[in-house]
């Protein structure tokens, strides 16, 4: 009503910016300060001593003399040691099969239970929310007694057949199809596009952030996944690099750290080039997807 008084809201002078009344201020400020820098440095210490000990002499791995003379010849020897040729060729091939049946599977399972309507969707979601809550661990001995009944065991399939389809990665592409306007779908149904291209033409087009963000984890995942690769493969010709590193900590042999630590390089080197390389392209696309 026109009588009535509307309640003034503060106005902010020109040209000063308003602070955030949750920030930090003061002493708290200089603790979250001092937090973060622990934070960063406890992180990067691991880290930073493989890099000592990989490009040191092995009576260094414990003594940090900056006059200590550099070396590569512990990844030299670690190559050597191990056919790591093979063991990149199994990751790669593992990564890849894996990631092109999640997005396959995923990107089909989404769609149908965020735009098409049938009888149990509800129940279907909710049972593969409840695989969320479910351990890969759990299943270990189920998944393997599957296998040995298939006869994949030692085999580069058996490795990946357990993690093809992943709710996390329903889950989430079905909340971004979600958001995606009704309209679009609707403008290219009366165009004449059937289900599946609307998929292909909408849909998965406006979920390229989603899909980079998801690749990004179950790759570096499934790069340095153990357990299950190593209770499953018994072989040179199916072990992964995580299971082929085990050799060089073999009590048999003696456990040479620089040599340990070559390895670890050498078997994390290509996660991080590509992060490094596509480091903007990450952060993006998981902001992206977040806010979606």
């Amino acid at each position: 009503m026109s009588g009535q008084a509307k309640p003034t809201q503060p106005r902010t002078p020109a040209g000063i910016t308003r602070r955030d009344p949750y920030a930090p201020r003061g002493i708290w400020l200089t603790l979250e300060s001092i937090g973060a820098i622990t934070l960063a440095i406890l992180w990067v210490l691991p880290l930073a001593y493989a890099v000592w000990a990989a490009i040191h002499p092995s009576e260094y791995t414990t003594r940090f003399v900056l006059t200590a003379p550099l070396t590569f010849d512990n990844f030299t020897r670690a190559w050597a040691a191990a056919p790591f040729a093979r063991y990149f060729l199994n990751s790669f091939i593992l990564v890849t099969f894996i990631l092109a049946f999640q997005l396959v599977l995923g990107t089909l399972a989404a769609y149908a239970l965020a735009r098409q309507d049938f009888f149990g969707r509800d129940v279907a979601f909710a049972l593969i929310l409840a695989q969320l809550m479910i351990m890969p661990d759990a299943l270990i001995v189920e998944n393997y007694q599957t296998m040995a009944r298939l006869g994949l065991v030692d085999t580069i399939p058996a490795i990946a057949l357990p993690y093809i389809a992943s709710a996390f990665g329903i889950f989430l592409l079905r909340q971004t199809f979600k958001t995606v306007p009704k309209e679009l779908d609707d403008a290219a149904r009366v165009e004449g596009a059937s289900p599946l291209q609307v998929l292909l033409k909408v849909y998965v087009p406006l979920a390229k952030p989603t899909y980079v963000a998801y690749g990004l984890v179950s790759v570096s995942y499934h790069w340095n996944n153990f357990l299950w690769p190593l209770i499953i493969t018994n072989s040179v010709e199916s072990r992964p690099l995580t299971v082929g590193l085990q050799i060089f900590s073999s009590p048999d042999q003696g456990i040479d750290w620089a040599l340990i630590c070559a390895a670890t390089l050498m078997t994390s080197a290509p996660l991080l080039l590509g992060f490094l390389i596509f480091q903007r392209q990450f952060v993006q696309s998981f902001m992206r997807a977040g806010i979606r």
